[in-house]
């Protein structure tokens, strides 16, 4: 068995369509037979085979050969029939085309199919009967009938051969269109009397190896008289006829003339059987030599038919004629797709021209009905090109976008060019894979947030939100706080941000009095590889709370020193006495401060400004008025709720200093006095002390005891009951007080004694905070003297507050 392979490889204008292969194969090769080596022939690696997964496109036809990935080999899938495949056509050949993905790849493979002398010729009829007339001149001519043999070329009917020749002789013919025709020739004169019946037999000879033949038995019964032969008008009928014409109609009639009357001049018409498709289309009048069609015609199974049409006297005698009959196309099938190659999904950073799905198109009509065109919608970012004939790629035309378009219905028509045109489609579904193009976009360029002073420290202060395009873990938007620092303390110590949700957290308690403002800057980063990220700009205004009461800075309120204005008895109405001075740290309406007089000695001399704070006599000076006035006033803020501060201001009636003095007498009472409150009060503080340590000896005792006890417990498997002292409380080690003491001592100095007395500085304010307790002691001492009536006390308060 000789096996040839052609290799034509070529480079084309696509890279995907690289080369073409041909082979040449016997027909009737058993199934497993290697036709060739294709990966060797197009110089492919068998891993490319694999990688590309490689197969065969057939078109929709029968696969009779397919593709051994593992070899890089073609092998017979199915046994192949030239005679079924091609009939009569040469050269016999198989398309189909090999497909490579990643990248795509195609080659065209066509395979030959030699034939072989696999058929042997045969007669449709085993016999064939003549009556022929005893006057039949020599030479008159009888038309057998043709021997079928499906084999071509030497393969095919060479010769015939006929035995005995005592009266006929073969006589090969050529017909009008270049077939051969049989005829059966008189040679010798027949004699009915001599001989009546007369056997004869027709041998169909091939040229094959082996040669093979067929036989068909001829019988003449002579008759006698008819000596003139029908004859047609014309060697060759052509006819046209539309396919999918409709069964009856006419297609064309022969006509046969017999120069004989009577009835040796009738004939009869017939349509030779050699070949049954047409008996099965056709069908003649025997008497009007009219031809009828009686089956379906289709333009694309056959373009045109062949048939012998036979005429026959009364007396046996014949003549032939061929009838050519041409199909006319019309448009009747609708362009094939057939989808070779497809992606479902394609990254949205794809470059213009990316291959997404190869098709082949076909339309078995013929001319204008069988060209096809295909297109896509105009509105999308993708175009179909035309690679070889009836093969077309579907590529994208520009850049995509996910975030605009994440899936296309791609539906690809193609139409035909035949009046009316037929069109086909076929709708492909891609999906745009995402890539982390886009970065997180705030909602806002940049955020102004409010907390109010003495915030608890965890509070959620405002939320910042970014949003990104993207899909999935590259739409993931974290939040980051970036490193900053405020006044010369990081960022991070002052608020902190969610990392999902982008809620900032104030971490501490500010106060309005240390800072008023900050900003910081907020990252958002999403989730793709690499990441993209914006930030944003933050501020955060703090805002104010009346928690500062106001301070006095005039008069000075000193421990143990007496200070003292004084006013001329003279002083007219209005006269300016002094100015109460104060500030409050707080801001706005918090820090509007208003004064006012509480008490007075005299409330009808004196009155406070309400705005500025300035003490003015309301009423002349007389000699009655006494000489020692204490005014209270109260100075308060604006806020909600308000704070104040109170200042004693000590106003002394008189006209000079040593007059003033003599008023003042019983300092070394005051001094003494001041020195016995003093001892009592460190000596109620230490009390305190010691049952404070004393409470906390006694609960430590307790919780040994309890825990010496849940050990011995344990041991005995006795269960343990607590038992909680009354009024105890162990929560976060807070201590036992539970309560807010209050202790002011007061005393008065002699009034019958007028010596001017000086106390000993007193401690001002004080704050102090436990870090192993949670709660805060606040003593305030103050201590104040003043020169007053023989009677008037001279108030010394104190105050204890303890919180435990």
């Amino acid at each position: 068995m000789r096996r040839q392979v052609l290799l034509f490889l070529s480079l084309l204008c696509l890279s995907y369509v690289i080369g073409q292969v041909s082979y040449s194969i016997p027909e009737e090769m058993s199934k497993g037979s290697v036709v060739g080596n294709i990966a060797q022939d197009l110089g492919l690696d068998l891993k490319r085979l694999k990688s590309g997964k490689a197969r065969v496109h057939t078109g929709g036809s029968v696969e009779y050969i397919g593709l051994k990935k593992e070899r890089g080999v073609l092998l017979i899938q199915e046994r192949i029939d030239r005679e079924a495949l091609c009939g009569e056509t040469t050269p016999c050949a198989l398309h189909f085309q090999l497909i490579l993905e990643n990248p795509m790849e195609m080659f065209r493979v066509t395979v030959e199919i030699t034939d072989i002398n696999d058929n042997t010729p045969s007669f449709t009829n085993a016999e064939k009967r003549f009556e022929i007339s005893e006057s039949a001149v020599i030479g008159s001519k009888f038309v057998l009938e043709k021997a079928i043999d499906s084999d071509i070329g030497m393969n095919g009917l060479q010769r015939y051969s006929l035995t005995p020749t005592d009266n006929f002789v073969l006589k090969p013919g050529i017909q009008a269109g270049g077939s051969k025709k049989v005829e059966m020739v008189l040679q010798k004169p027949l004699d009915r009397e001599k001989q009546e019946h007369i056997s004869l037999l027709l041998t169909a000879i091939d040229g094959g190896e082996p040669q093979m033949s067929g036989t068909m038995q001829i019988f003449v019964n002579v008759l006698d008289v008819n000596d003139n032969a029908p004859t047609f008008a014309k060697p060759l009928y052509r006819a046209k006829i539309l396919e999918n014409s409709p069964k009856g109609t006419s297609v064309t009639t022969v006509s046969a003339s017999d120069k004989d009357i009577g009835s040796n001049r009738e004939v009869s018409y017939l349509i030779s059987t050699s070949e049954r498709i047409l008996s099965e289309l056709f069908k003649m009048d025997s008497q009007t030599g009219e031809i009828v069609l009686i089956g379906n015609i289709d333009y694309e199974k056959a373009k045109i038919y062949e048939m012998d049409v036979e005429v026959v006297d009364s007396g046996g005698l014949s003549d032939s004629t061929k009838v050519v009959v041409d199909v006319i196309d019309i448009n009747d099938n609708n362009p094939f797709i057939t989808m070779l190659s497809k992606s479902e999904t394609v990254l949205e950073d794809s470059p213009p021209n990316t291959v997404i799905a190869m098709l082949s198109v076909n339309d078995p009509d013929s001319e204008n009905n069988g060209e096809v065109e295909c297109n896509i919608d105009a509105n999308i970012p993708f175009k179909i090109q035309s690679t070889l004939n009836g093969f077309y790629t579907l590529v994208t035309e520009v850049a995509l976008d996910r975030e605009i378009a994440s899936q296309y219905n791609i539906t690809v028509t193609c139409s035909d060019e035949g009046v009316p045109s037929l069109s086909s489609s076929v709708t492909l579904t891609l999906q745009i894979s995402d890539v982390n193009d886009n970065a997180p976009v705030f909602e806002s360029s940049s955020y102004e947030a409010y907390i109010v002073e003495n915030n608890t420290p965890g509070l959620s202060v405002f939320t910042v939100r970014a949003r990104d395009a993207d899909w999935n873990q590259n739409a993931r938007v974290s939040y980051i706080l970036e490193d900053s620092s405020v006044n010369g303390v990081p960022v991070s110590s002052y608020v902190s941000v969610s990392a999902d949700g982008g809620v900032i957290h104030a971490v501490r308690s500010f106060d309005y009095e240390q800072i008023k403002d900050f900003h910081f800057r907020v990252k958002a980063q999403d989730g793709g590889s690499p990441p993209l990220s914006s930030n944003v700009t933050v501020k955060i205004l703090i805002q104010d709370q009346n928690d500062n009461p106001p301070q006095v800075l005039y008069p000075v309120q000193t421990g143990g020193s007496l200070v003292a204005e004084m006013v001329p008895r003279s002083a007219d109405v209005g006269y300016l006495v002094t100015k109460v001075v104060a500030v409050d740290v707080d801001s706005g309406q918090n820090a509007w401060l208003s004064y006012k007089l509480q008490k007075a000695t005299d409330r009808a001399l004196f009155e406070v400004g309400l705005q500025n704070g300035e003490i003015r006599t309301i009423r002349q000076v007389t000699d009655k008025d006494v000489v020692k006035q204490r005014l209270s006033v109260i100075v308060e803020d604006n806020g909600q709720p308000s704070r104040s501060a109170a200042v004693i201001v000590n106003v002394v009636v008189a006209d000079s200093f040593p007059e003033v003095l003599s008023e003042f007498t019983d300092f070394t009472q005051d001094k003494e006095y001041n020195d016995n409150l003093t001892f009592y009060l460190v000596l109620a503080l230490a009390v305190v002390s010691f049952l404070f340590i004393t409470c906390l000896v006694v609960i430590i005792s307790v919780k040994i005891y309890r825990w010496r006890q849940s050990r011995i417990m344990c041991h005995s498997n006795l269960p343990v009951i607590p038992y909680y002292p009354p009024r105890y409380s162990d929560t976060l080690g807070t201590g036992t007080l539970q309560h807010v003491y209050n202790y002011e001592v007061c005393r008065t100095t002699d009034s019958r004694k007028s010596d001017c007395k000086f106390g000993g500085a007193g401690s001002q304010n004080v704050l102090i905070m436990d870090p192993s307790s949670a709660g805060t002691m606040q003593r305030i001492q103050s201590e104040k003297s003043i020169l007053d009536e023989p009677d008037s006390p001279l108030e010394v308060s104190y105050v204890g507050l303890f919180q435990l």
